[in-house]
């Protein structure tokens, strides 16, 4: 996979899209009303709400401008659409640890990964173990407590 690229899940993608929505078309102009009710209260070195209407709106516009160049960077990948044998990107892998405990992770992309879910980036160590591999694989997983062996029990596109 091209490290360049800014693979992403449609629910990814629709999830950065919506932040940008909300960011611009609630949250930003909610501030600019009060930034500009505050700055017609007098002497604005001394006036909270102007300073921090200040002080979010450069937060909402660098966040903005980091969301619209992810956006545009955006490699759609839908992995309802992939017929695999192998883990790709998108895949719902389930593993089997040394203890014979199963976990289950979704490799999916730099925006979107949850530790909670379980959906780890496509450059995560795991991700990076998995990729390529089929069902039945033993892999190393490089683990900062140290090398966690698991095998591929199943690989799922959904």
């Amino acid at each position: 996979m091209d490290d360049a690229k800014n693979y992403i899940t449609p629910a990814g993608l629709e999830k950065l899209k919506s932040e940008y929505h909300e960011l611009m078309h609630v949250e930003r102009p909610k501030v600019v009303e009060v930034v500009t009710w505050a700055a017609g209260n007098g002497d604005r070195s001394e006036n909270a709400d102007y300073q921090y209407g200040k002080k979010r709106l450069r937060e909402i516009d660098k966040r903005v401008r980091f969301l619209i160049k992810r956006i545009e960077a955006a490699e759609m990948v839908d992995p309802k659409t992939i017929k695999s044998s192998t883990v790709l990107f998108g895949a719902t892998i389930t593993i089997l640890n040394e203890d014979e405990e199963e976990h289950t992770y979704q490799i999916v992309g730099e925006d979107e990964f949850d530790a909670k879910l379980r959906k780890v980036s496509w450059k995560s160590p795991i991700a990076k173990a998995l990729l390529g591999k089929k069902t039945g694989d033993e892999v190393v997983i490089k683990k900062p407590a140290g090398d966690e062996y698991v095998t591929i029990e199943k690989i799922e596109y959904k």
